[in-house]
């Protein structure tokens, strides 16, 4: 299985004066095992977490779990490559300054200041997609995310 990876790259600022230059953007093929996108440690850590947060907060899943599973999968994979659980269901110009700066890092500011969970992992009960469970085993997350 290869995922595509779309890299920005920018000149360097010295090189053109007064001037920026637009940004090249390239797709790279990158190889990923089974083992790396669905049984990697911090798929487990965010699993837990997401449950524990559902748990505290009074939130509760979605209804349709591939949701949630595909939401912990891009936790899990943010957490691995940028060391921070970084909202999967937005785009970064730059991803690791995001991570960095920590608005976006799970559970985002918005849903810790008015449970608004962008991604739909945690939602109220008046959310009309909001299940009634608030765990997620490894295997609907496996089922969840197969075929990606």
């Amino acid at each position: 299985m290869s995922v595509a990876v779309r890299a920005r790259t920018f000149a360097p600022a010295n090189r053109v004066v007064g001037a920026v230059r637009p940004a090249r953007t390239s797709t790279v093929r990158v190889a990923a095992t089974a083992e790396t996108t669905t049984e990697s440690k911090n798929l487990e850590v965010m699993r837990k977490f997401s449950e524990q947060y559902a748990k505290r907060s009074g939130t509760y899943f979605c209804m349709d779990k591939s949701v949630t599973a595909v939401v912990i999968q891009g936790l899990a994979e943010h957490k691995d490559t940028l060391g921070a659980p970084l909202c999967p269901c937005r785009h970064y110009d730059d991803k690791e300054a995001e991570a960095a700066q920590g608005y976006w890092n799970c559970p985002c500011v918005p849903m810790r200041e008015r449970k608004e969970c962008h991604c739909m992992l945690f939602l109220t009960t008046d959310n009309d997609w909001a299940g009634k469970s608030q765990e997620i085993t490894m295997e609907e997350i496996k089922a969840g995310t197969a075929g990606m």
